[in-house]
């Protein structure tokens, strides 16, 4: 799949939630910022503490100058010469590899604060640093993850009737995404012994549209081609290695290439993921978490990045986690951060020129 490269910088900034001050989220957005002008950043500031980034940078041995923020609008002033930094007055202390729930109010602080800035118009986008959800769920929360928090969220700001006319219905959908390939699990944080049983002909028809828009309107792709993976071996060998490519995916994707999707399968996930077969199609979706993980991981372990299909905002984030045994070493690979900066911008130039043509 190749890449694209945008050169002018957005008229709004980027907001970067800080993530656990415990783990690697504060290095990499440090060490993305050191990379800013070889890598072509758009300009981006950080909701959370700065005393947090201050901290990190110290130990790191990192020469950062911050400036603190009290508005977006203020960030490509800034942006050349210091880390842009708006404080949300939660901060807490925290000791690397060690998360507590004390950091808790800050890390969705900084989430929630984003959404409403995304919803007055002020930030184009979202790039979330890692969370630990363990904490979280310790200190009360009650999400399985960011994804569904920011759906929450979102879903609070405004109801169907209100949205606009290319995101209908807010249906959070995970797309990881790098040079290699793009894939989507349709079934996420489950056990695999309850993937079966989860699959249904309306998830599999609506995270199929979902894609499909998302092909379109987010990455630029005008006539969008999608490859469903089957969920047994050998997608199903004609029933003797199981039911549900026949019975439930099969029928789906028929009823869907009725409607105009280019789409292929069910098919064989084992032979879906070598490089000729990824130039036959711009996204797959297949019917669990490792199926999916799995190949992206493998062909760009450092460089894949979480999007979130299906909100009215962007939001990328970094395809790993706070990895709190690394965290305070100066070992964290930025790469995933940057890839999720350059991204989120590609894809709201992209919406936004869609929105104009659409109209």
């Amino acid at each position: 799949m190749p890449s694209s490269t945008i050169n002018n910088p957005l008229p709004l900034p980027l907001a970067v939630s800080i993530g656990e001050p415990a783990g690697i989220g504060p290095e990499i957005i440090l060490k993305s910022w050191q990379e800013r002008h070889r890598q072509n950043l758009a300009p981006f500031f950080v909701l959370g503490g700065g005393r947090i980034l201050h901290k990190t940078a110290q130990v790191l041995g990192l020469d950062i100058p911050l400036k603190n923020l009290n508005t977006s609008d203020r960030t490509a002033d800034f942006f050349n010469d210091f880390l842009p930094v708006m404080d949300i007055g939660l901060d807490a202390e925290f000791e690397f590899g060690r998360p507590t729930i004390d950091t808790a109010p800050l890390v969705l602080g900084a989430i929630s604060h984003a959404v409403d800035l995304i919803f007055t118009g002020e930030v184009a986008g979202l790039v979330t640093a890692p969370i630990q959800k363990s904490v979280l769920y310790e200190a009360g929360f009650d999400h399985p993850g960011h994804t569904e928090y920011l759906a929450d969220l979102c879903g609070k700001k405004t109801t169907g009737a209100e949205m606009p006319e290319i995101m209908p219905e807010i249906m959070p959908v995970m797309m990881l995404v790098s040079e290699h390939m793009r894939v989507v699990p349709l079934t996420i944080h489950i056990k695999l012994s309850d993937v079966a049983g989860s699959l249904t002909p309306d998830l599999i028809r609506k995270t199929c549209n979902k894609i499909n828009t998302a092909l379109q309107q987010d990455f630029g792709v005008t006539e969008p081609r999608i490859a469903v993976a089957g969920l047994n071996p050998h997608a199903g060998e004609m029933g003797t290695m199981g039911q549900e490519e026949a019975l439930i995916i099969g029928p789906v994707l028929d009823q869907l290439r009725m409607q105009g999707l280019n789409i292929q399968g069910p098919l064989p996930a084992d032979t879906m993921f070598h490089a000729t077969a990824r130039a036959t199609y711009d996204a797959a979706l297949c019917m669990y978490h490792d199926q999916a993980l799995i190949p992206i991981k493998t062909l760009d372990f450092d460089g894949g990045v979480n999007v979130t299909l299906g909100l009215p905002l962007v939001r990328t984030s970094p395809d790993h986690g706070t990895a709190l045994d690394i965290a305070g070493k100066n070992l964290a690979n930025p790469k995933s951060m940057i890839t999720a900066l350059k991204l989120a911008q590609q894809i709201s130039q992209n919406r936004q020129k869609w929105a104009e043509n659409h109209v």
